[in-house]
């Protein structure tokens, strides 16, 4: 039917916050630009049982991992980071998913499959290979500059980049120049809608309109958060502090029980991020690369005070480097960049936000939803012949039951 509207599945995770904040900002872009022409969905393959039990835990243990064994976070995610490694982690992802992803796009019947996750990439083109499908793969990378190699895999479609940087990264693991667009990662619409004055949204809020505003977004899993609140508490010039705890009850307790010498407005969770965000002048944040990405997008300088060891230090190492945000890992730290961005009626403080503007890609969504949109237009071309054959011998080798002629459609086919 020529007014069908088109399936777009989007894949995502919940391992961290940014991989489902990127599919959410990608379906609100697409639906405000393309509503009555789009069907959205948003799944994630980890919640099905049959997704393989480690990548399941994984998910789930993600944080705790981060913040129990950071060092062999680490030592883990760059050992797997090299060619060797990520080819077998890719012949286990596809037979370890094959049957799952299958299964998906025959329930859905998407016109297009976009993933804001490295894992699933492998098993989709397995399956789009040797069932010879013709629906289009896009993958959008969530990581600013450390990006793992498994986001690289060389027969997606369109690969969505954040900057040059990761642009270069994925050209020397070997995906086609040609396959590659940089974008930003895709932050929610919201953060462009909100056109108000700063005094505007404070009052709101209900916040003061008259001071330097510090916003604060973490959990008790920032190392530095408290300390660095503690500081901005006793600093010695005018301020309010805005908290967000990150649904982390402890810390919201901890909080609201403790001496305020300077006004604050406590949120254990929100849902009015950018509202925030815009509301504010500075931010105190750990180096993720949701948050930072957001921060960005509304020029707003960051003070980075946690990094994760591996994927989290690219960020923070792209804020920093662009003169967007400082990293203050002591006390002391947070002291002086508190000062330096409220002398000379803040000439530093408008220096970074300027910097951060300049970086900041709030458009990403809609151009991502664009790109998106155009690629729901044409037909991709058959799977090379030569990959398609080394699947089925893998396939076959661990009896993944499969059946040769059988078709797998995209939507256009089904009304």
């Amino acid at each position: 039917m020529a007014n069908r509207k088109k399936r777009i599945l989007i894949l995502t995770a919940d391992a961290g916050y940014g991989h489902r904040s990127a599919a959410n900002a990608l379906q609100e872009a697409l639906l405000l630009r393309y509503r009555t022409s789009v069907k959205v969905e948003i799944i994630n393959p980890l919640d099905d049982k049959r997704a393989p039990m480690v990548l399941r835990d994984a998910q789930t243990d993600y944080d705790k991992w981060v913040r129990k064994a950071p060092e062999l976070y680490k030592f883990g995610y760059e050992a797997s980071d090299n060619p060797l490694p990520t080819a077998i982690a890719e012949s286990a992802l596809t037979i370890g998913m094959f049957e799952l992803m299958r299964d998906l796009l025959r329930t859905h019947h998407p016109d297009v499959v976009v993933s804001t996750y490295p894992l699933y990439q492998p098993a989709l083109t397995g399956v789009l290979a040797a069932f010879k499908a013709a629906i289009p793969l896009i993958t959008v990378v969530t990581d600013l500059a450390t990006v793992h190699r498994l986001w690289f895999n060389s027969r997606t479609d369109i690969l969505l980049v954040p900057t040059e940087l990761v642009r270069d990264l994925a050209i020397e693991a070997g995906v086609d120049p040609a396959h590659i667009q940089i974008t930003g990662i895709p932050v929610h619409p919201e953060i462009v809608g909100d056109v108000r004055s700063r005094k505007k949204i404070r009052a709101e809020l209900g916040w003061r309109q008259d001071l330097f505003t510090v916003l604060a977004v973490g959990s008790k899993r920032v190392e530095g958060l408290v300390e660095a609140l503690n500081v901005a508490n006793h600093f010695g010039q005018p301020l309010q502090l805005a908290v967000v705890t990150g649904n982390d009850d402890e810390l919201y307790a901890e909080l609201k029980q403790a001496e305020w010498h300077n006004p604050v407005h406590l949120y254990k969770f929100v849902k009015n991020m950018p509202q925030l965000m815009h509301a504010a002048d500075m931010i105190i944040c750990k180096a993720g690369g949701l948050i930072v990405t957001e921060s960005l997008a509304c020029g707003l300088p960051m003070m980075l005070v946690n990094v994760i060891p591996g994927q989290e230090t690219g960020n923070a190492e792209y804020v920093v480097n662009n003169g967007a945000g400082v990293l203050t890992e002591t006390p002391v730290a947070v002291l002086e960049a508190l000062a330096h961005f409220t002398a000379n009626k803040q000439a530093e403080l408008k220096r970074t936000s300027a910097a951060a503007t300049a970086i900041g890609r709030p458009q990403a969504a809609f151009d991502a939803a664009a790109i998106i949109w155009e690629t729901v237009q044409v037909t991709r071309a058959e799977p090379d012949l030569s990959y398609r054959s080394n699947l089925i011998n893998l396939l076959t080798l661990n009896q993944i039951p499969w059946i040769e002629g059988e078709v797998l459609t995209s939507g256009e086919a089904e009304e």
